[in-house]
């Protein structure tokens, strides 16, 4: 079988198909894939560390999918082949791997998570860790070049047989969270901070379900609402992701049926999460991002906040208005909104939290890991907080405004040179605003009504990705249309401050992009 590597490759993650099953789909990430991918991960962390293979020591923890426990043995087994000490750390959540690398009983010199995160059954993939944070898309560039190369795979040294040990990884990590809602609440060891309060923990048969019973219940929390905790790789309830419809309706159905304080949902491997209040009103996407901020608004007043590009407006006045932080509008991607506030940082301006509406959350004081259990267990002890007052979590949002409206669509590009087309797309929208953008008319959708409505465009500055535009007039509100960098698609969100609005601002696009060669405007 010849292996297409790069093809594994998506942004700072590896990612491919594990498993039979999927008509059209073949495997491409196989146990030979793997292996090498181990040998090129060790050689990497060699040059990296200056260590000989046999002074290596890798953590290895995988989430619940199917093909999991397979591919995290033949990872072990490649590492002990050639000289390193492995820890196998067995079922694990993705913070829990990096955390491997700080906790003093492990101090792994990297680590490696084998999940896909949220994607389907038979996909599988590989994170990497090291004590400085994740590898980003460069690293996993070097990492695919060298699995590719007997040349460089044979420059390891031979170090004779490495060493395997089974790690608790996830009793210290979970010990951890629990002394964070301790100190958070101004509890003692010994104490139940979460007595009285119910919360539901939603896992999506992910790895997660040892936040409700390690973390939360220990700590005095009614879990018997909490749902689908067990590991389970077929995902039989509802796809393990907090952006899913599916998952956010199980979820808010049992918070009101159960009548919880709260409600917590994780992906599969837990570096995302997002909340559901004591009225099972979802707490994602604008909420999540507006719940982190305002989590630490109190200690870091005038703290930027770094989001992803799709974000309101409502949310951009209410951290700015409302909280009085700073909010830096950039890129999708969970890396590129980290990247930016480390950079952020280093050239002196304070970041305390980088956030995509997805649910990657990441803090400052949590060595900028999107940790989703972290954001959990900041919500819960805030929660806990309040609870003792008497007040609900959705009490922290107040003041938070939500559009009437929020669609995305995804155009295809029907032409085989989709970056080019896509930009071409783009430049016909801005050329399309900044000729025609101050009066546009259009026919309301209002079957009473046969006059013509106009409304007005402007193109938002500073912006990004894509092109973000700002209308106003019968309706309001905002559209990005934006380029995909690895599929043939454009991403096109839209938000209106009334009901209808997404629907004229689709047709308007739909005729102007319709003009462009390669794009589909039917979908």
């Amino acid at each position: 079988m010849s292996y297409d590597y790069e093809a594994l490759q998506n942004g700072s993650d590896i990612r491919g198909i594990a498993m039979e099953g999927v008509p059209g789909e073949s495997v491409n990430l196989d146990e030979t894939a793997v292996s090498r991918i181990a040998r090129s991960f060790l050689y990497w962390l060699s040059n990296r560390t200056g260590k000989n293979p046999s002074e290596i020591t890798v953590a290895v923890g995988r989430d619940s999918r199917l093909s999991g426990e397979g591919l995290a043995e033949v990872f072990v087994n490649t590492l002990i082949e050639k000289g390193a000490r492995a820890l196998n750390c067995g079922l694990a959540s993705t913070p829990a791997m990096f955390m491997s690398t700080r906790f003093p009983d492990f101090e792994a010199d990297g680590a490696v998570m084998i999940t896909a995160s949220h994607l389907p059954w038979n996909r599988n993939g590989l994170k990497f860790f090291t004590v400085d944070g994740g590898l980003d898309k460069g690293d996993i560039t070097d990492l695919i070049l060298f699995a590719e190369s007997e040349q460089i795979l044979a420059r390891l040294p031979m170090a004779g047989k490495g060493s395997r040990e089974d790690a608790d990884l996830m009793s210290a990590y979970s010990a951890h969270l629990r002394e964070l809602i301790l100190s958070g609440t101004g509890s003692a060891e010994g104490d139940q901070p979460l007595s009285g309060m119910k919360i539901c923990v939603d896992a999506g048969n992910g790895a997660g379900g040892f936040y409700a019973t390690d973390v939360l219940a220990p700590l005095g929390a009614d879990i018997s609402a909490s749902q689908f905790l067990d590991p389970d790789g077929h995902f039989p309830n509802h796809a393990p992701n907090p952006e899913n419809k599916e998952a956010m309706k199980a979820i808010t159905t049992k918070v009101i049926e159960a009548a919880c304080d709260l409600g917590l949902i994780f992906d599969t491997d837990v570096d995302r999460a997002s909340a559901v209040d004591e009225q099972g009103r979802p707490i994602s996407r604008n909420g999540i991002v507006a719940m982190a901020a305002a989590l630490i608004a109190d200690q870091h007043p005038g703290t930027t906040v770094v989001t992803d590009s799709v974000t309101s407006d409502e949310l951009h006045d209410y951290l700015e208005g409302t909280l009085g932080l700073k909010h830096l509008r950039f890129k999708r991607g969970y890396r590129n909104v980290i990247n930016k506030s480390i950079e952020l940082n280093r050239a002196g301006t304070d970041s305390q939290l980088a956030i995509e509406t997805s649910g990657h959350a990441a803090y400052k004081d949590n060595y900028f890991l999107d940790d989703g259990a972290f954001l959990a267990t900041r919500i819960v002890v805030r929660a806990a907080r309040l609870f003792r007052e008497g007040k609900p979590i959705s009490s922290v949002l107040t003041g938070l405004k939500e559009p009437e409206e929020s669609i995305e669509v995804r155009l295809p590009i029907t032409s085989s040179a989709f970056s080019a087309t896509a930009d071409m797309a783009l430049d016909a929208v801005k050329t399309w605003v900044e000729t025609s953008g101050a009066s546009v008319a259009f026919t309301p959708i209002s079957p009473n009504s046969d006059s013509l409505e106009s409304l007005s465009f402007e193109v938002v500055t500073p912006n990004y990705e894509g092109i973000r535009v700002r209308y106003r007039g019968q309706y309001s509100g905002w559209f990005l249309l934006r380029k995909s960098l690895h599929d043939p698609i454009l991403p096109l969100n839209i938000e209106s401050d009334r009901a209808g609005g997404c629907l004229v601002i689709r047709a308007l696009l739909g005729s102007v992009l319709s003009q462009v060669p390669g794009v589909d405007t039917s979908k």
